[in-house]
């Protein structure tokens, strides 16, 4: 399993958490504004897991919510993977970006795909967050790499 695959320029990303526009606990370093575009919520399968102050998307059938992003700018892309603990190792990367199927309200398939950031570790005893959707205040400052 690559943990990151290659990405190109206008390609849509799905925000489910600190990333999220507005979000408690987004990272001021990286400029997501002059480096693409919010594009509006989007829906994807997986649960939703809060891993104290963030939270974290794993394999699942539950409708999760989020935001689409299109990234024009890639240059960012090293600071995104960074800020999500993303590594070469696939046993210790926190998360790996992969593509799902973005989905309308309904959860039906809207035709298109975007990266995810999908939670790499155990998620045994984290609170599963029933409706798929982090609060944007709920989120917390975090360290990273």
């Amino acid at each position: 399993m690559t943990t990151r695959p290659p990405v190109s320029p206008g390609d849509l990303f799905l925000f489910y958490g600190l990333l999220k526009q507005g979000a408690a606990g987004m990272p001021a370093h990286i400029d997501l504004e002059a480096a693409g575009a919010f594009l509006g919520p989007g829906r994807f399968r997986g649960r939703l897991c809060d891993l104290g102050g963030f939270p974290g998307a794993t394999a699942g059938e539950g409708l999760c919510h989020g935001v689409r992003y299109r990234l024009d700018e890639v240059s960012i892309l090293q600071a995104l993977d960074d800020f999500e603990n993303v590594t070469d190792d696939p046993e210790t990367s926190l998360y790996v970006r992969q593509r799902v199927h973005v989905l309308n309200e309904a959860g039906g398939e809207t035709g298109e795909t975007a990266w995810l950031y999908r939670y790499n570790q155990s998620v045994d005893g984290r609170r599963e967050i029933v409706d798929g959707n982090w609060p944007l205040a709920a989120g917390r400052l975090r360290e990273t790499g």
